[in-house]
């Protein structure tokens, strides 16, 4: 019974350290990011630095190649 105690209070500890590390900083505001899928981006999208180019002429910050399928979603700060 002993043992089963032990253990069991090893494995709620290691738990507690795995959760705790996931969480980050505390205090500390993240900014969202919003993504809204390109319009104006022709073709598969293949560097990150020309579908940033284009989304920052559609008014957006930046933007990034996402999925399968290599589309080029533009991001903000929402």
């Amino acid at each position: 019974m002993r043992s089963f105690m032990r253990l069991s209070a090893t494995v709620l500890l290691l738990l507690a350290l795995f959760m705790a590390s996931d969480m980050g900083p505390i205090g500390v505001a993240e900014a969202r990011i919003c993504e809204s899928q390109s319009h104006r981006f022709k073709g598969p999208c293949i560097r990150k630095d020309n579908c940033a180019a284009v989304c920052q002429t559609e008014g957006f910050h930046g933007g990034r190649c996402r999925g399968f399928r290599r589309r080029c979603f533009c991001t903000k700060h929402c």
